[in-house]
C-alpha cells in the first residue's frame, strides 16, 4: 500500500473518490426505493464505481512498472481520469434526475449528456491505446510481467470494442428518444442474472464488454499464479507462452460471447453452435497448455543451458 500511493498520482485519486462513490451506491439500492429499467437506480453507479476502481488500479500498477517514466503515458492516464470524472457525473446526475444516461435522448438535455459521455469515452479509448503504444514501446524487467500487462492492455481495448455494437443503428429499440441497447432480441430491463443484470431471456451485449475490458486483471493475475505456483517448474520462455495462449483463448472468448448476444441468445441458454464453439477453444487451448508444459524446462536447467 506505501507503494500505491506513489503509483500515477491522478488515477489513484481516482481510486479512492470510486471507493467513496461505490460505498454511497451501495446505500442507494438499499435506501432508494426508485427503480430504473427493472433494477434499483443506484445500481449503474454501483457498477461503474467498482469497475473503474479497478480499472484504475490496475493501471496505475502497470504504469509503475515501467523502467523509466513515461510523460505521454502518463498525460493519457491523466486524461483517462479526467474522462472517468465526466461519465460518473453524468450517470449519478442522471439518477439524482430518475433517468437513464445511457442512450437517453428523450430529451435535449438528455440528449446532450448522452453526447458528452460518448465524447469521454471515445476519448478514454484512445487515451488507454496510446498507454498501450507506450508500454510496447518500453521493455519491462519482469518478462512474464511485461507479457501479462500487454496482452491485457489489448484485451481491455477489445472489451471497449465490444461495447460498440450497443450504439449501432441495428441496436435501436423501437422507443422514442432511445438511441441504442444492450439487449438483443429483447427490450432492455427485462428478466436478469442477480448483480450483473444480465438477460435471461435474450443476448445481452454487456457480457463481452465485462470479459473483455477484464481482461485486465486477468491476465496480471494468470501471471502471478504462474510464478508463484509453478515457477519452479516452468522456465521464463514456458511461462510466456502459456500466457500467450491464455490471451489468445481469451480474446477468442470474447468475441464468442459477443457473437452469442448479438444472435439474441442469453449467455445461459447456449445453442447447439455455441457450444461447439467452447468446446473447440476449451479443447485447443488445452491442447496448446499441455504442448507447452509437456516441453517445459526447470529455471534452473534452462540456466545452464
Amino acid at each position: 500500500m506505501r507503494r500505491a500511493a506513489h503509483w500515477h498520482r491522478p488515477l489513484m485519486v481516482l481510486v479512492c473518490v470510486m471507493a467513496v462513490c461505490g460505498v454511497v451506491s451501495a446505500v442507494g439500492i438499499f435506501a432508494d426505493s426508485r427503480v430504473l429499467t427493472g433494477v434499483p437506480i443506484w445500481v449503474k453507479p454501483f457498477k461503474f464505481s467498482v469497475s473503474l476502481a479497478l480499472y484504475g488500479a490496475t493501471l496505475a500498477w502497470m504504469l509503475s512498472l515501467l523502467p523509466r517514466r513515461s510523460r505521454v503515458a502518463e498525460w493519457a492516464g491523466t486524461v483517462i481520469v479526467a474522462m472517468a470524472a465526466v461519465e460518473m457525473v453524468v450517470i449519478v446526475g442522471q439518477v439524482l434526475r430518475g433517468t437513464t444516461s445511457h442512450y437517453n435522448e428523450t430529451t435535449p438535455l438528455n440528449a446532450l449528456l448522452w453526447k458528452v459521455m460518448g465524447i469521454a469515452i471515445g476519448m478514454l479509448f484512445i487515451s488507454h491505446f496510446v498507454i498501450g503504444i507506450a508500454v510496447l514501446r518500453r521493455p519491462i524487467a519482469d518478462r512474464v510481467a511485461g507479457y501479462a500487462v500487454r496482452l491485457g492492455l489489448g484485451l481491455s481495448l477489445l472489451g471497449m470494442l465490444a461495447a460498440v455494437p450497443m450504439v449501432l443503428p441495428t441496436q435501436e429499440p423501437d422507443i422514442e428518444g432511445i438511441a441504442g441497447a444492450h439487449s438483443v432480441g429483447v427490450p432492455d430491463g427485462g428478466p436478469g442474472l442477480p448483480l450483473v443484470g444480465w438477460s435471461t431471456t435474450g443476448g445481452d451485449l454487456r457480457i463481452g464488454h465485462f470479459v473483455g475490458l477484464h481482461g485486465l486483471q486477468a491476465l496480471p493475475i494468470l501471471a502471478i499464479l504462474l510464478s508463484r505456483f509453478l515457477g519452479t517448474r516452468l522456465d521464463e520462455r514456458s511461462q510466456v507462452r502459456l500466457l500467450t495462449v491464455a490471451g489468445a483463448a481469451y480474446g477468442v472468448l470474447t468475441v464468442l460471447v459477443t457473437w452469442q448476444a448479438l444472435r439474441g441468445q442469453p449467455l445461459l441458454r447456449p445453442d447447439a453452435l455455441t457450444l461447439a464453439a467452447v468446446a473447440t477453444l476449451v479443447v485447443a487451448t488445452a491442447t496448446a497448455a499441455g504442448v507447452i508444459v509437456a516441453r517445459r524446462r526447470r529455471p534452473e536447467l534452462a540456466l545452464a543451458a
